[in-house]
């Protein structure tokens, strides 16, 4: 009876050093990554590149999600408009990859649908850009916003405010898992 009691109570203790294990590892994994990106700018830099560059799919990470352990973020919101403008606009015309808006001067950009922003920042012909992963999966580039009031990885609701333009030209591009959409059928109404 001794024996049982001495190895059940070796039993019970073997959980905690297994949870030690795992943590020092994970520990020993986070200190030796922050070491290779220290030393190695080519690591850092596809990194960078592949994180900040190309887009994270925040959308194929919520489905993950969602078949393995429920919802993380909400796909059937309640929309409530916060700001109540709709994206106004004069002309309309074809652009590189999406279409180039003739808006009023520093006109203030509505997001059209909620989503996540996932860059902020320069992109060639398009000056500053926000990239808004909206919940329908479509990345939606702003370009030629000025005053940016969203942060990289902010929620924003339908409606709004990104930012204002930097003079009287709003570029949208529309894009789902790396293809161009079509804007006519977003811009309308």
């Amino acid at each position: 009876m001794t024996d049982d009691i001495y190895t059940l109570k070796r039993y019970k203790k073997k959980p905690k050093k297994n949870k030690f294990n795992k943590i020092l590892f994970l520990i020993i994994l986070i200190l030796l990554t922050m070491i290779v990106f220290k030393s190695n700018n080519k690591i850092k830099e596809t990194f960078y590149k592949y994180v900040f560059e190309s887009n994270i799919s925040f959308s194929k990470i919520n489905e993950i999600y969602q078949k393995h352990f429920g919802t993380l973020i909400p796909t059937e919101i309640k929309e409530k408009e916060v700001f109540v403008e709709h994206l106004e606009y004069q002309d309309v015309s074809k652009y590189k990859e999406g279409v180039k808006l003739s808006v009023n001067n520093n006109y203030v950009v509505p997001s059209q649908e909620s989503g996540i922003v996932v860059y902020i920042g320069e992109k060639e012909g398009y000056g500053n850009t926000v990239i808004i992963q909206q919940v329908n999966g479509i990345d939606l580039w702003y370009g030629n916003i000025n005053n940016v009031s969203v942060k990289i990885y902010d929620y924003v609701e339908k409606g709004e405010v990104i930012g204002d333009t930097l003079n009287n030209d709003l570029y949208l591009v529309y894009k789902k898992e790396g293809k161009t959409l079509d804007y006519e059928e977003y811009i309308k109404g």
